[in-house]
């Protein structure tokens, strides 16, 4: 099985921990210290030897942070995580802090003192962080200093890095060449008056070079830093045994190979003006630059809107992935309905059946992350991950959210289904009812090029917010093509000004969730994608969604009378097109399921 079910955490350890940091702290002349979610690649997802925050707080959310000062100690969890940290921190010794609404700045502004020093590990934080908390405490008399990373230093047992090899990712899959894509964004450079840039995203590699690596599990990467100059040239640093003979002969003669402790020599010898994003870019290399003298400019890593366009082959193959395990996700849903409304399972039996049925797949190299299987009150926990310690029996008459997904060869797959057990509550059916509307609006969108996640995001609440209802996440994320199931820069949220572009694959996602109850969700990933002319309509470019998730929404969830007629063809149609392609390839048992699951509403 890809996933385990320990509980990697207690709430019981954070306190001894704490007092171990603050007695480092003391040591070194600090007031309070910083430890980020981050590692110093600045991904979402981090190896075992770089979940800091986890080890001295226990929580284990993928988005945080922790300011630990004397006699206080802040743990900042944004809203998707106001529940689950709850169960994760001791309490008595750590406060959840509400995130971004309080900015670190602000929260160290008021809780520490004048005079007081803030050590931070200048690898783990990126410059437009640690900026707008200086600018924050201006006039406060309390300063940031770069120091050692100090949870390191207590981390008695702190496990191995990874030292999985770098793997080559066929042009067959890649669609284009890496001298192709280097010289691209080389040409970038060269435009803008760039002489190199430095890549400190494992995933940006990736896509680069066309490598894929298993460093950070379900996130198919080698941990890496690379630069690429304005010729096409790159320098790839990387621990040595990752690289065997087939990954030199990939690369070729245009990127040479070097080890870790040659990227700062590597640094300090980088000509020309050097294209920093401060935005995913450590302080430490914003340091490192201008103590070298190097002519440094800020601006947006190109490599990350490139590989947010995905060419016709990766949108080929991430089709495929998606009947692949839309066939793998229908066979679950027949053997779920199958069990009956009181099925005699819990959340884990549910979570390994869903895994098995996807293992079928030759092309299947892991689950994309562990899948959030939460029932009745478990599902209320956006990011719930059920463990030994929580798992919990199916109970008739609630609802089951189960948020999954999976790295295929070809493509990543990302779908939330929430099913009805027995008969849920009255309330359960209408959210549910109002949460599909808002995600049927999202998918029959039309809208003019140019426009941003932000102006598509209240399409999904509208329904919701007519009921006095909303959820406290974004409605959508970039997803990757055998990359990050989370990849920017587009995403569809409020706060999201990235135009989208044919090519990109977001996730359409949005939810609702009463806590101590149920949680809903409803997610299909969709592909931008130009739209068709219409008659009568003026000549500007027009976009609109196209659906790459294939499998039914409930029906006995549905309330038809609180849908428009338009909405219901949408539903039809969808469930039709889901019926067409993935019924031949089904179990002749889950064929007879999913046509009384695609038949039409009333």
């Amino acid at each position: 099985m890809f996933q385990t079910f320990d509980a990697t955490t207690t709430p019981k350890t954070g306190g001894p921990r704490l007092a171990a940091l603050r007695d480092v702290m003391k040591s070194r002349g600090l007031d309070g210290y910083i430890v980020p979610r981050a590692d110093a690649h600045q991904g979402e997802y981090v190896a075992d030897c770089d979940a800091r925050l986890e080890w001295l707080t226990g929580f284990t959310g993928s988005a945080g942070f922790c300011i630990t000062l004397m006699d206080t100690a802040g743990v900042f969890i944004d809203g998707r995580y106001k529940l689950q940290v709850c169960d994760q921190v001791d309490p008595a010794h750590f406060t959840p802090i509400d995130w971004p609404q309080t900015k670190l700045g602000d929260w160290l502004a008021s809780a520490a003192k004048n005079g007081d020093v803030i050590g931070f590990d200048p690898w783990l934080h990126t410059k437009d962080d640690i900026d707008a908390a200086i600018k924050r405490l201006a006039g406060s008399g309390i300063t940031l200093q770069p120091c050692e990373n100090l949870v390191d230093h207590i981390w008695s047992d702190r496990p191995a890095a990874p030292s999985d090899p770098m793997i080559p990712y066929d042009i067959a899959l890649a669609g284009k060449s890496s001298t192709d894509k280097r010289n691209e964004i080389a040409s970038q450079l060269r435009e803008a008056g760039k002489g190199s840039i430095v890549l400190t995203q494992p995933d940006a590699i990736a896509w680069l070079l066309n490598t894929r690596g298993t460093d950070l599990g379900q996130t198919p990467v080698a941990l890496a830093f690379a630069t690429l100059d304005d010729t096409g040239h790159a320098s790839l640093f990387i621990d040595p045994a990752k690289v065997d003979d087939m990954l030199r002969e990939h690369l070729g003669n245009d990127v040479t190979i070097q080890p870790p402790d040659q990227f700062g020599p590597a640094i300090d010898a980088l000509k020309g003006p050097v294209l920093v994003d401060k935005s995913t870019a450590p302080v430490w290399l914003d340091t490192r630059l201008k103590t070298a003298g190097a002519q440094v400019t800020y601006g947006a890593d190109p490599i990350l809107l490139a590989k947010a366009i995905k060419n016709v082959t990766e949108i080929a193959g991430t089709t495929r992935a998606h009947i692949r395990d839309g066939v793998a996700v229908c066979e679950f849903l027949a053997w779920l309905s199958a069990q009956g409304a009181a099925p005699n399972l819990t959340e884990i039996d549910v979570v390994q059946k869903l895994e098995t049925f996807r293992a079928a797949a030759v092309e299947l190299k892991n689950i994309s992350f562990d899948t959030i299987c939460g029932t009745g009150p478990n599902g209320a926990i956006m990011h719930y991950r059920v463990t030994e310690d929580t798992n919990a029996k199916i109970e008739p008459n609630n609802l089951l959210l189960v948020d999954s997904g999976a790295q295929y060869l070809d493509g990543t797959t990302d779908i939330t289904r929430t099913l009805a057990i027995g008969s849920p509550p009255r309330e359960a059916i209408n959210a549910f009812t109002l949460v599909l509307r808002g995600m049927i609006n999202v998918s029959m969108a039309r809208f003019p090029k140019g426009l941003a996640g932000r102006d598509i995001d209240p399409l999904a609440r509208t329904p919701l917010w007519q009921a006095g209802l909303d959820f406290d996440h974004g409605t959508g994320h970039g997803v990757g093509v055998y990359l990050s199931v989370h990849e920017g820069p587009q995403r569809i949220a409020r706060t999201s000004n990235v135009p989208l572009q044919p090519g990109m694959i977001l996730s359409n996602e949005p939810g609702y969730y009463k806590p101590g109850h149920f949680g809903i969700r409803i997610e299909n990933l969709v592909v931008v994608e130009t739209a068709s002319p219409l008659q009568g309509a003026d000549d500007r470019e027009m976009l609109q969604f196209k659906t790459l998730t294939c499998s039914p929404i409930d029906r006995a969830l549905i309330d038809v009378n609180l849908m428009t007629r338009q909405e219901l063809n949408w539903l039809n149609a969808y469930h039709a097109e889901v019926l067409d392609k993935l019924g031949k390839h089904c179990s002749e048992k889950t064929q007879v399921w999913l046509k009384q699951a695609c038949r039409p509403l009333k």
